[in-house]
């Protein structure tokens, strides 16, 4: 599979840090379908599901001391591995959205070492990658993804985890500009402002996607490579494994949409789609009408 930054980029003097108590890593005695629901279900939900899998909670503090990434300078070093993937494609995010939202401020990048509490919970490979609003920060524990690929047979390349990064930056900017506040928790439901929310996060990193060759490092380079076929498969993949009948299928419950907080399979792929294809000005998914979006 083609890499996704071009290796010559500079990416070194993004903002990430890296944090974490050095607890090990949630997982080691998981087995069974229903761990797989749990960490699919989490790794959008920003709900912390550590005591389903043997843990237990943590909330307030930072947890740990905070290190730069290291080693991790260039495109190459971004292609080499998936920490450093993650804080150089924070670079390329804070500069699609600063092109599209007046006034933008980054969100924290927080790589996950182990675990870490946080306001919104523990953080770790068991919760999955979440936004914590009241620190607007943008959490990822990156062994999660090799505990998809290793255990659950779950592709993760490397834009599929890209796509993850996105959609939870999406989170940021919904909390930026009003949107979490203009339509606020309602319930659960195919109909409800979380699907909505949900699926407009999913838009906004498939318009990123679509526009991820633009942004570039202090010399003109681009960050990235324009992303292969197999590339859109694999995040459109990543899309369809967290929509919500396929987390209870997979559970081994009936699929019921109104205990939907994410929207289905089809849902997840259709709204990148739209954001890939129309850009963020396509992602309004609060005005269309209930059962289409």
């Amino acid at each position: 599979m083609r890499m996704t930054f071009n290796d010559g980029a500079r990416v070194g003097g993004n903002t990430a840090r890296r944090r974490g108590a050095g607890a090990a890593i949630a997982g080691g005695g998981i087995a069974g379908v229903g761990a797989l629901a749990v960490l699919l279900f989490s790794l959008f939900t920003g709900q912390d599901l550590t005591s389903l899998l043997g843990g237990a909670p943590v909330s307030g503090g930072t947890g740990g001391g905070e290190t730069e990434i290291a080693q991790c300078e260039t495109g190459a070093d971004a292609n080499a591995r998936d920490d450093c993937r993650l804080a150089a494609a924070s670079l390329n995010l804070d500069q699609f959205w600063q092109g599209h939202v007046d006034g933008y401020r980054a969100p924290q990048l927080i790589i996950v070492d182990g675990s870490t509490p946080t306001r919104c919970g523990t953080a770790s490979n068991a919760t999955g990658p979440f936004y914590c609003p009241p620190e607007e920060t943008v959490y990822v524990d990156p062994t999660f993804f090799a505990l998809l690929r290793e255990r659950f047979d779950a592709t993760a390349g490397p834009l599929a985890q890209l796509y993850v990064l996105a959609h939870e930056y999406g989170h940021h900017v919904q909390y930026i500009v009003g949107v979490m506040d203009r339509y606020p928790n309602n319930g659960s439901g195919p109909d409800s402002n979380g699907v909505r929310t949900e699926l407009q996060a999913d838009c906004f990193a498939g318009a990123w996607v679509a526009d991820i060759t633009e942004q570039v490092d202090e010399n003109g380079v681009p960050f990235m490579q324009e992303p292969t076929a197999q590339q859109i498969a694999d995040a459109l993949d990543a899309a369809a494994t967290v929509g919500d009948d396929h987390i209870q299928r997979e559970s081994g419950a009936l699929v019921n949409p109104e205990s939907w907080t994410h929207g289905s399979s089809e849902q997840r792929q259709r709204w990148f789609d739209e954001g890939y294809r129309g850009g963020v000005a396509a992602c309004d998914t609060f005005a269309v009408s209930g059962g289409n979006q």
